[in-house]
């Protein structure tokens, strides 16, 4: 895309922005990456250990503390700190709240990490793009976030209003220990609040720019059991194999359609599932065929209206239909245990706040007001949301970003860092 033509800026927004560059972005956003890993990697699995995110949580408070800012850390469990900064306005003007996670996916296949020499978690640059774990998710765009609070605080901005930098544990597990906790058990609350999340899209050497993702969509863990008959692998007269019926199942999940109300924002990914786990057989059995195969699935695209009651009816009328008139073969559907079912969200309304200033800021920079979505993937904003707070998400990161070599554009997070400046001063309002 071609850069507009730089619009008027007053004095104070270009000492502002003249302090975000790409060498204090790429400086911070590699600090940031590389700290506290791998105990920051956070599996969604239920069934394995979460994430420590203490090291991480311990330099981001540091460096609010530097900034000037009131900041203390909550704790739901040993070793995963939430950070929480204030700076306090005046009473009566308004409250915004910017929020990213400390928590990343974890490294299972370091083998294919070739763009990082091997070492997920070494920033390494090829050309505009940064490549390591938790580039594009999220510590890029916890990066920028960062910088963009140290060049208001660096130019000695006051704000009328109160910014609040809510840095959280636990996004990728749907946000119990972390923003759940800090919204019910320490009672955080504002007015507004912007997620710096993946929203990002397009080649930067052509068309690009960033959504503004006014809602999001839900999802949740599901398990079905096929069973059957266990029998002697030589008599495969008298068995009923688990894991063969299940497989007729596979291809009937993949295309089936859930009940749902189409929203005005569906986002990229309609309500559909994907499997992810499948067990079935016994150690010590192996002469004998299964009697029992359980297919872990995660039902994504979730839209306001669908329940887990909704999509587990949904589900067993599948194999009921797949398996009507077969006595010998039972299904049964449940939610994957200790996981939790994360609701779609409605849309903030594109002119209210904080998308009206969003959209003027991005206009001003981008030349172009930014796309409007649903967004697919769990973030933070989800909780906000559910809180009664105007959230929204907005970000450099790609929006669906790569599972090895994970990267991030490095002129799409130095923009993003330049939109959240402005758009911080402007919800708030400059004191003079």
């Amino acid at each position: 895309m071609q850069m507009p033509v730089t619009p008027p800026y007053s004095d104070l927004e270009q000492r502002v922005l003249s302090r975000i560059t790409e060498e204090r972005w790429l400086e911070l956003a590699s600090e940031l990456i590389r700290t506290g890993q791998p105990r920051s990697g956070n599996p969604l699995d239920p069934d394995l250990p979460p994430a420590e995110e203490e090291a991480i949580s311990m330099l981001v408070a540091g460096k609010l503390e530097a900034l000037g800012m009131e900041v203390t850390k909550h704790s739901a469990q040993p070793h995963r700190p939430n950070v929480l900064g204030v700076l306090r306005g005046q009473e009566g003007a308004p409250s915004l709240i910017l929020n990213d996670h400390l928590d990343t996916y974890p490294v299972v296949e370091p083998e294919k990490w070739h763009m990082t020499d091997f070492d997920p978690f070494k920033a390494t640059r090829h050309g505009d793009l940064l490549y390591a774990r938790g580039t594009s998710d999220t510590r890029g765009n916890l990066a920028a976030s960062l910088l963009a609070v140290q060049a208001l605080m660096e130019e000695g901005v006051r704000f009328k209003g109160t910014l609040m930098c809510c840095y959280t544990v636990d996004e990728e597990r749907n946000g119990t220990e972390g923003s759940i906790y800090m919204l019910n058990k320490v009672g955080l609350t504002a007015d507004y609040e912007i997620t710096a999340e993946p929203t990002a899209w397009g080649d930067v050497s052509k068309d690009w720019g960033m959504n503004l993702s006014v809602a999001n969509s839900g999802h949740c863990l599901v398990e079905v059991t096929v069973e059957g008959i266990k029998a002697h692998i030589w008599r495969p007269d008298i068995s009923v194999n688990a894991i063969m019926e299940a497989a007729k199942l596979l291809p009937k999940l993949k295309e089936m359609a859930f009940t749902h109300v189409p929203s005005k924002f569906m986002g990229h990914t309609p309500p559909c599932c994907s499997v992810v786990r499948i067990r079935g057989g016994l150690p010590g059995e192996m002469q004998f065929s299964p009697d029992a195969c359980t297919i872990t699935l995660a039902v994504v695209g979730i839209v306001p209206g669908m329940t887990l009651g909704s999509v587990i009816s949904d589900i067993e009328r599948l194999g009921q239909e797949t398996f009507a008139g077969v006595n010998d073969v039972k299904v049964g559907v449940r939610q994957v245990p200790g996981s939790l079912f994360v609701n779609a969200t409605e849309p903030v309304p594109v002119e209210e706040e904080p998308c009206r200033s969003l959209r003027a800021v991005y206009r001003r920079l981008m030349g172009r007001e930014p796309g409007v979505n649903r967004k697919n993937a769990f973030n933070d904003t989800i909780r906000f949301r559910e809180a009664g707070i105007n959230a929204v998400t907005f970000g450099p990161g790609e929006d669906g970003w790569a599972v090895d070599n994970e990267n991030i554009s490095i002129t799409k997070s130095v923009m993003a860092t330049r939109i959240y400046a402005l758009t911080i001063m402007q919800i708030l309002g400059v004191r003079a």
